[in-house]
């Protein structure tokens, strides 16, 4: 089991904007590095490096949480299991992705996303960044 802190300062977590640190309390989940920090927050804008389309990260992980046949399968480029995985809605489209943080840049276009769930997740869109109403998760 994970137990996810977020470094925040004194901020809301809607308006966070700098890193999320993982602690593994099982300290063999993920390996001998016990901590994985995410570069990237909920309402960041991003850019994929490889497919070059941009999304919003809805949701972060601090590790694949999907199976081992999903990432046979689907994950060609073969990131690594342990560092920060992200749910991303793309712009211009109807799907979300999963995509490991290696193939994420950050997208600094400062446009904002098109994609139908938007308002699902967000309430307000500020300086290139969404802000959500609440806890997603």
């Amino acid at each position: 089991m994970l137990l996810c802190l977020l470094w925040i300062a004194g901020q809301e977590h809607r308006q966070h904007r700098g890193p999320l640190l993982y602690f593994a309390e099982d300290h063999t989940s993920m390996g001998a590095d016990v901590t994985a920090t995410a570069h990237f927050s909920i309402g960041d804008l991003v850019r994929h490096k490889l497919f070059d389309y941009r999304g919003v990260v809805i949701d972060v992980d601090p590790h694949l949480m999907l199976s081992d046949e999903w990432y046979d399968t689907v994950a060609r480029s073969r990131p690594p299991k342990d560092q920060p995985w992200y749910r991303v809605l793309v712009h211009n489209a109807i799907h979300e992705t999963y995509v490991a943080e290696r193939n994420l840049e950050a997208d600094t276009s400062g446009a904002p996303v098109r994609h139908p769930l938007i308002d699902a997740f967000f309430h307000n869109f500020t300086d290139g960044h969404y802000l959500t109403a609440g806890p997603i998760n």
